[in-house]
């Protein structure tokens, strides 16, 4: 199934049929007040627009959610696989306070706390497993694809919390589609050197350059670690052609904002 569009007080976002009770959503880039090229709910940190637009963009985008920015634990992002455990001291680092880690995937399950992983054309996923109330959010650009972070996710989400795979609901966020992101041969050769023959169908060569299909090999890592497929919402959106709603830095560069995605552990 696809994703939701909401709008609340101008902020507009996506979320997850297959999260419903849980507090979560997928940014775009409207509703904030970030002046351009960072216009206008941008959500990146240390960004030209400064500390307080950035307060008030979490301030607006947690509120239209039904969270609290106060609670927020921001993702650094280093293209590794490093899952984290967050705890509520970790709340507000990244945004209140500075992170004392690097971690492409954030899992907790304190009620509230909300988790972010950011996106300018890379995958994003969000996991919660309604047995154990446990969520995670999960960074898998390419690099984390072929790495296979979003297996790695789910096993500490079981691991740490309990429960089993075919518990877990996930959904993909927007990132960049197979229709715009074209490669050299690098990214092909490491999805095959992960997943063998599993990688094939979403990869194309056309002429010199392949065109990848992110979203669907990080459907297939999900389903290797077991979640079900009815379990799964994708977006179906690609963040490069509708740069209308979001940031690609494929097509924008370093000179634009991110969109997140978040999720909290429910009551």
């Amino acid at each position: 199934m696809g994703l939701t569009e909401r709008e609340k007080n101008g902020v507009r976002w996506f979320d997850a049929p297959v999260l419903s009770g849980v507090r979560h959503g997928f940014s775009t880039r409207l509703g904030g007040v970030s002046p351009a090229p960072w216009d206008s709910l941008n959500l990146r940190p240390d960004q030209g627009d400064g500390p307080d637009a950035l307060r008030e963009n979490y301030r607006r985008f947690c509120g239209a959610v039904g969270l609290d920015e106060v609670y927020s634990v921001l993702a650094k992002q280093v293209h590794e696989t490093t899952v984290r455990v967050c705890t509520a001291e970790d709340a507000g680092k990244g945004l209140l306070r500075p992170r004392d880690y690097s971690a492409d995937a954030l899992i907790s399950n304190v009620p509230g706390l909300a988790l972010f992983v950011f996106s300018a054309d890379c995958g994003t996923v969000l996991l919660y497993n309604p047995q154990t109330k446990a969520v995670g959010a999960v960074h898998a650009g390419w690099r984390g694809c072929a790495a296979g972070i979003v297996r790695k996710a789910v096993e500490a989400l079981c691991g740490t919390y309990g429960g089993v795979p075919g518990d877990i609901r996930a959904a993909l966020g927007p990132c960049i589609g197979k229709c715009c992101f074209e490669t050299d041969g690098d990214v092909p050769e490491a999805m095959e050197a992960a997943l063998g023959d599993l990688a094939g169908p979403y990869m194309e060569r056309r002429g010199e350059k392949w065109h990848v299909d992110l979203e669907g090999l990080n459907v297939q890592w999900l389903t290797l670690a077991g979640v079900l497929p009815e379990h799964i919402d994708r977006s179906g959106l690609c963040t490069a052609c509708r740069r209308d709603l979001f940031w690609s830095h494929r097509k924008m560069g370093e000179a634009r904002g991110v969109q997140c995605a978040v999720i909290a552990a429910p009551d």
